[in-house]
């Protein structure tokens, strides 16, 4: 007995240790990234948890968790903007200032929404939590947008007020000076700050709407051109955005550098409310350089930063600057548009730097996060997300003969959905009802269910990981910008020298997104009138929804289904006159061989339609 019991206890931790190596290898083979996954769903637990404790203690909202820091760690760094520094103290009490300037000057009182319109600086801030102080809600806009956008969106919205920054008071003012419905704060506000009381504003002023999980939080418009719409954004969800960064593995001793403009939901929610949740500080900057970049980051001792995909190529195309290239602690790197190229450069050059692409939408709660070090990917595939096969032409869902759609298998794009349910609600686009029933997607695998349309084309693959392919319908992204083909058709066909127009996105190789494609059709007796067409652009688009590529055309090409072709490759015709460049010549672009050589513009024709590569194999003028 006593022989027998040590053979059997060696054969027993054998065959355990046989086993745990064939667990160990049937795991690499077949879920690589259980152990990735797991500790990320761990992570996730704990926020959750964070979360409801917070709430259980009455901390339900974006504001109060920041009223909460500012009681818990008052003196710490909060906004470190130039060379000025705000602590947690100091934006609170800067805040309760605007708050009663607002209210004082403007006579804004609770459930009034106030439209913001201010480049990057702490007072961006400071303006918005005053307005959460006063029960307003809050429309973030693009400080890009011309005078019919501008419009568009305070009507849209049904601002009340709008909030100008410094720098764009003027010109903005100019712009919709025909209003006479709108109250503009002028300068009284600033003129007045420092007098105005650092008391707190009633508390049952904000209190009332926070009754509803899904009640307004404000209006984040999308970066469109052309007509933007206004994306409704719940309590519950901002709060969730705050949780972000710490997601992504940031912690609170984190300096986050913040370039993308505060208009951005990623820039507002994401980093500076992740920035509160956390108890970190964010240094914001005014609008990004590539050539300061890694200077900045080693002059504030930077730990992290939110990027786009193009901020990343910039900083990858940019002149070898040793002395700061490595002597920076940058040590993680969080948002989306990186592609796998450019990933894999950045950290070639710039050292191990953790990188945490994700993909969202502003208007539904939605996302993915890659949290692995797998380059390429936006994230892991959800139970909840599904992905349906689509019409290659008209893009829609195609669907059975009992009405319902089709999943489509791993490793093929479909369309990205998402369920509307009472936890992930959608609460539609401010004045536009029609535009929010148009997103959503009914009796999709059973009657009665309804999923978000996101637009956008994903692929899953074997493991599980998801990769974005393209974005469908009338929009294109271009410098990290929405770009409407709808809108931008819209504001040249208003040119009498222009019989049709058609705009798509075409793929630049060397560029994240599509840039845009201007196909038209000159009426009789018409030339091509450059200095009209840029000045045109100039009083009605942003700068980003400019074309890059025009081409003149006979007739424009129509699809199967009678709509014209926004989504066309560029293959010209032979003998198609292209322009490239911004837009910025004077007189018939058909004459202008005096700016061929210029650096602004360059004229040329295709012969044939294999000599398509852009700045090669082209036979000037």
């Amino acid at each position: 007995m006593e022989l027998h019991q040590p053979v059997t206890m060696s054969w027993a931790i054998s065959t355990l240790a046989v086993g745990m190596v064939t667990l160990l290898l049937i795991q690499r083979k077949f879920y690589p990234c259980f152990w990735d996954d797991l500790m990320y769903y761990a992570r996730v637990r704990r926020v959750g948890s964070m979360m409801m404790a917070r709430m259980k203690r009455g901390v339900v909202t974006y504001l109060q968790c920041f009223e909460l820091q500012a009681r818990n760690i008052p003196e710490k760094a909060f906004i470190v903007f130039e060379e000025q520094t705000l602590t947690y103290r100091a934006v609170d009490a800067r805040s309760n200032r605007f708050a009663n300037a607002l209210k004082s000057h403007c006579g804004l009182k609770h459930g009034d929404i106030v439209a913001l319109l201010m480049n990057n600086e702490a007072d961006f801030i400071c303006v918005w939590f005053g307005l959460c102080k006063l029960g307003c809600e809050v429309a973030f806009l693009n400080f890009n947008i011309k005078s019919q956008s501008l419009r568009h969106c305070l009507h849209s919205c049904g601002a009340k007020a709008l909030v100008i920054g410094s720098g764009k008071l003027r010109n903005a003012t100019r712009r919709y000076s025909s209003s006479r419905a709108l109250n503009t704060a002028r300068g009284a506000c600033g003129d007045t700050l420092h007098i105005c009381s650092l008391q707190y504003t009633p508390r049952s002023l904000r209190d009332i709407l926070f009754l509803k999980q899904n009640t307004p939080f404000c209006c984040l418009f999308l970066r469109s051109s052309g007509l933007p719409k206004a994306a409704r954004i719940s309590h519950i969800k901002a709060v969730m955005c705050m949780a972000f960064l710490r997601l992504c593995g940031a912690r609170a001793c984190d300096r986050v550098y913040l370039t993308l403009p505060l208009y951005h939901m990623s820039a507002s929610l994401l980093c500076i409310g992740g920035c509160i949740e956390l108890g970190a500080t964010c240094v914001l900057k005014r609008k990004f350089s590539a050539s300061q970049f890694w200077k900045d980051c080693v002059k504030y001792d930077i730990t992290m930063f939110q990027y786009i995909g193009e901020l990343c190529r910039y900083l990858v195309n940019q002149p070898k600057v040793l002395n700061f290239e490595v002597a920076h602690k940058v040590r993680l790197a969080a948002g989306s548009g990186l592609r796998a190229d450019v990933w894999k450069e950045f950290l070639r050059r710039f050292g191990k730097i953790q990188i945490r692409e994700a993909y969202g939408l502003t208007e539904a709660s939605i996302g993915f996060v890659n949290y692995t070090d797998e380059i390429g990917p936006i994230g892991r595939a959800s139970y909840f997300n599904k992905f349906l096969k689509c019409d290659p032409h008209t893009y829609e869902p195609i669907r059975t003969d009992t009405g319902h759609c089709i999943k489509v298998s791993k490793g093929q794009a479909g369309l990205l959905v998402a369920p509307v349910m009472f936890t992930n609600p959608f609460l539609g686009y401010a004045g536009d009802k029609a535009m929010s029933e148009r997103k959503l997607l009914r009796d999709v695998f059973k009657c009665g269910d309804v999923y978000f349309n996101t637009g956008d084309l994903m692929l899953q693959d074997h493991r599980n990981f998801v990769y974005f392919k393209d974005r469908i319908g009338d929009t294109f992204r271009w410098k990290g910008e929405n770009v409407s083909t709808t809108e931008v058709s819209e504001v040249l066909g208003c040119l009498d020298l222009l019989l049709d127009v058609s705009v798509y996105g075409v793929t630049v190789p060397g560029y994240e997104g599509r840039a845009g494609m201007t196909a038209v059709v000159l009426k009789d007796g018409h030339g091509l009138d450059g200095e009209r067409l840029y000045s045109h652009l100039l009083h009605t688009l942003p700068p980003y929804a400019w074309p890059c590529f025009l081409r003149v055309q006979v007739r424009l090409l129509a699809c199967a289904h009678l709509k014209q072709q926004h989504k066309s490759p560029l293959m010209p015709s032979a003998g198609n006159v292209i322009i490239i460049g911004s837009i910025r010549s004077k007189g018939d672009w058909r004459k202008c061989r005096d700016v061929i050589n210029s650096d602004r513009i360059t004229l040329f024709t295709l012969l044939t339609d294999r000599d398509l590569c852009f700045k090669n194999r082209i036979e000037q003028l």
